[in-house]
């Protein structure tokens, strides 16, 4: 059993933001900081998933991760599947996820070999609210001016197929052998769920919804496998610890009560299932709280959750 507040790590990059309000108000010593992860303060847990934010002021590299199958022969633990969704889009941004028409091996060589792969991706404006799921072996890329959520695989093997010339070192026939050379399999929109639940995503390795709660409003949340929960908007109570915008929590085998702020509470919640579950969250009455505390109680029951570091871990994104 698991119920504890999100420890933020800011991971820097070259092509990430030093503005990064109002997603967060960490302090990053004006370092340009590319994600921000949701992790668990015991380093000695792994979780099977990773829930971050990006901020992209430049494109990113044109990039492929391998699926499960091919990420295990190469000795590691899990492959990459992963969905975005957007929170901020400046006018214009756009994403990739796929190609335009298939492409044999040897043509995507000479694709990335002269530079045309940009001029083949399957690229798409994206406005705040979009959801874009990329499964394992999938050719993608993001462009600037973006804030997205993503949840994806704890897994950090990315092949670089082509990185805009910033002389870092390319990937090319692990990428080509890890790849699904073609267009993108269409993705099913979101559905409603009722409860305030909207379904986003859902892939044999998580599901991916969208919580929305009135001012107010007191519900109950059943977290039976591994579960990340990030305020995309408003504020709340998530537990017994408060959280705003770019907040989160993780809970596992645990119930905890969410109670949404004055202006409301939005939420993005991703867990690891393959369908989703049937009885996530249920409508409390007011006298129904599953533990009554005042707001003084309440407050000194609040975890906090560690100082941000700007140095990061690991790398997440080349």
């Amino acid at each position: 059993m698991a119920l504890e507040p999100a420890r933020l790590q800011a991971v820097p990059k070259p092509w990430g933001s030093r503005d990064l309000l109002p997603w967060s108000g960490i302090d990053h010593q004006g370092v340009a900081i590319g994600e921000i992860w949701l992790q668990r303060h015991d380093p000695a847990f792994e979780p099977a998933l990773l829930l971050k934010l990006l901020f992209t002021c430049e494109a990113l590299s044109i990039q492929v991760h391998p699926g499960d199958d091919a990420a295990r022969a190469m000795g590691l633990t899990r492959g990459k599947t992963e969905a975005w969704y957007v929170l901020a889009a400046e006018p214009g941004a756009t994403v990739a996820v796929g190609l335009q028409a298939s492409l044999s091996g040897a043509q995507l060589r000479v694709a990335i070999e002269d530079g045309s792969i940009v001029e083949k991706m399957s690229w798409r404006t994206a406005a705040a609210g979009d959801v874009i799921f990329v499964p394992a072996g999938t050719i993608h890329a993001i462009g600037p001016g973006l804030v997205l959520a993503e949840i994806q695989q704890r897994s950090d093997t990315t092949f670089r197929l082509f990185d805009h010339g910033r002389g870092r070192e390319l990937h090319v026939e692990s990428g080509i052998a890890a790849a699904n050379a073609g267009p993108a399999a269409e993705q099913a929109p979101p559905r409603r769920l009722g409860n305030a639940r909207t379904l986003l995503v859902a892939s044999p390795f998580f599901v991916l919804e969208r919580l929305e709660f009135t001012a107010g409003s007191v519900w109950k949340l059943r977290a039976r496998p591994e579960t990340w929960l990030i305020v995309i908007a408003g504020d709340g109570w998530l537990g017994p610890a408060q959280a705003g915008v770019g907040e989160g929590c993780f809970a596992e085998n645990e119930t905890l009560s969410i109670e949404a702020g004055e202006e409301g509470l939005t939420c993005l919640v991703a867990y690891a299932a393959a369908a989703p579950s049937r009885d996530l969250l249920r409508p409390l009455a007011a006298n129904d709280a599953l533990t009554p505390m005042s707001a003084a109680s309440r407050q000194q029951r609040q975890l906090t959750a560690p100082a941000v570091s700007p140095t990061p871990l690991m790398e997440a994104r080349p």
